[in-house]
């Protein structure tokens, strides 16, 4: 029998996710700025202080490496912390206790210690919120040995991928678009996980495979669509997560269509592309018909100005030339 489906925004999605684990464990807890009685900076969290109290739902000053570092120590002692962190850009300001400390201390201990913590962060420009709040910096955490990585890109891989997280025994990291939380979209109810490293194919196709990530996986499912109208057949793959990454899917993918475009929000330089690039090179060489091409987000700071800050995200428009011109 199908699990029940019902319709729910992206941030809902999130909560869901939460509030189930956190009344299934009563070991898991969030905290985080402002995630208490003000429902969080997105309004997506308005309800669970009320259904979980001041314990579990935890308000903290605004000093991202101190409650980030409450969260390993608590993690440490077999508590399941959720920690917000209200941008992703901020993630900057705890970096000492995610890459030396939460990603190191299981090897460093020989299995001994664990850190099942989940931080969830925000990515994305789109807000007109400027520089220090709209970027995309999954790659930073992608590249730290033992840390997991998640991108959802719609509301059931949102709920399915924060419940694994939050189960996990690893501290986990997960981003989620800011400008997706109100996207609706039908999620699975009652128990519903999504494992890490399986790719999702989010659109069949047999001529070019479109490999994008979070909210860059609409722009070409959006793109495929304008495409299908000049007869090409394009593939979107959503990996899903970055670490571990389901590199089978890719190169299966890319084998089946000779050609890839691989979109992602993050920084065109020394970002998530060159890695998904290098695994489709590497796997599928001998089946590309064209160059991979690669589409990110312009190597400068994102502007406040929304035309300027529009013009530095990979949009529909890009895609459908990037592939018009591969094909020729």
């Amino acid at each position: 029998m199908s699990t029940p489906e019902v319709e729910m925004r992206f941030g809902e999605a999130v909560k869901e996710a939460m509030a189930e684990e956190m009344r299934r464990d009563p070991t898991v807890f969030l905290m985080g700025e402002d995630v208490g009685a003000a429902g969080g900076v997105f309004k997506i969290l308005v309800g669970l202080y009320e259904a979980f109290g001041p314990e579990r739902v935890i308000d903290t000053p605004i000093a991202e490496a101190g409650f980030v570092g409450l969260g390993v120590g608590a993690a440490l002692t077999g508590m399941r912390p959720i920690v917000e962190i209200m941008f992703g850009d901020f993630i900057a300001l705890a970096m000492d206790q995610i890459v030396n400390q939460a990603a190191k201390i299981c090897y460093m201990s020989g299995g001994q210690a664990k850190v099942p913590l989940t931080i969830r962060a925000t990515l994305g420009a789109g807000r007109s919120a400027a520089a220090q709040h709209s970027q995309s910096l999954h790659a930073w955490t992608s590249h730290i040995p033992g840390l997991k990585v998640a991108i959802p890109s719609t509301p059931a891989d949102a709920k399915g991928l924060i419940k694994t997280a939050v189960r996990d025994d690893n501290p986990v990291i997960v981003y989620e678009d800011k400008m997706m939380y109100a996207w609706k979209g039908m999620v699975p109810q009652g128990e519903y996980t999504i494992p890490f490293g399986v790719a999702d194919v989010k659109r069949e196709g047999r001529d070019v495979s479109l490999i994008a990530t979070s909210s860059m996986v609409h722009v070409a499912l959006n793109a495929a669509g304008v495409l299908a109208q000049q007869g090409i057949s394009a593939e979107v793959v959503d990996p899903r997560t970055m670490v571990p990454l389901d590199k089978e899917a890719l190169v299966a993918s890319v084998c089946k269509t000779s050609r890839a475009v691989i979109i992602d929000e993050g920084y065109h330089s020394f970002g998530v592309m060159g890695e998904l690039a290098s695994v489709v090179y590497e796997g599928a060489f001998d089946y590309l018909d064209a160059p991979i091409v690669r589409l990110g987000g312009m190597d400068v700071p994102v502007p406040f100005s929304k035309p300027l800050e529009d013009a530095t995200i990979p949009g529909e428009q890009d895609v459908v030339d990037a592939v018009m011109g591969m094909m020729g």
